[in-house]
């Protein structure tokens, strides 16, 4: 099997994206590494790429007219890198049709709710301020909704009577990091296939 090449897209810390970088350097997913694009040059996670010997751009929306161009750069860097598997990691800039027409079923996005409850940002808050007894995070397939694709993964956390938005967003970003690379391992073994809105593990 010719391994696949993952990049990434991040924001922040870049801590999801350690995760599943570390698994690929390890080889306990069978991939090769090619680059991480953010849209913050403050970002910790383009410090981290460099420490893994990995090209990263910062990629500024500033310089471009509008979303579309912006994306069109990000294409092309992408591209470039023979990127098969696109995984966003806390990357927080909503995605126009183009990037993800160009990557059908081929980015992969880590939200910190049970999906479909809880879309778009502050999952673990709007959980935690509803006040369910379930919250935990979801690994699904980009569409041009907002956290709408097709699910491959699910971890359930259950909310303790003492949790605060802090505790409880921590035992989630545990779940992320156990998930999040287990659904990047299926997808480099072509073990996701993807039929409407279900994603069959095969």
């Amino acid at each position: 099997m010719n391994k696949k090449t993952v990049s990434f897209l991040a924001s922040g810390r870049g801590s999801n994206f350690t995760v599943v970088a570390k698994k690929i350097i390890e080889g306990d997913i069978k991939a090769r590494l090619g680059i991480l694009i953010s849209d913050k040059e403050s970002a910790k996670a383009l410090e981290i790429a460099g420490d893994f010997g990995m090209k990263s751009y910062h990629v500024n929306p500033r310089n471009y007219p509008g979303r579309q161009e912006h994306e069109e750069a990000m294409v092309r860097l992408l591209t470039d890198a023979g990127t098969d598997l696109i995984v966003a990691a806390g990357y927080m800039r909503i995605m126009t049709p183009y990037i993800i027409g160009r990557f059908r079923n081929r980015i992969i996005n880590i939200h910190p709710a049970l999906l479909p409850s809880f879309p778009g940002v502050h999952g673990q808050k709007q959980a935690f301020d509803y006040g369910v007894k379930v919250s935990g995070c979801t690994v699904h397939f980009i569409d041009e909704g907002t956290d709408t694709g097709p699910i491959i993964m699910q971890a359930a956390v259950p909310v303790l009577e003492d949790d605060t938005e802090d505790t409880l967003s921590a035992r989630i970003l545990r779940e992320e990091h156990r998930i999040l690379p287990e659904s990047v391992r299926l997808f480099c073994e072509d073990r996701l296939k993807v039929s409407g809105r279900k994603v069959k593990i095969i």
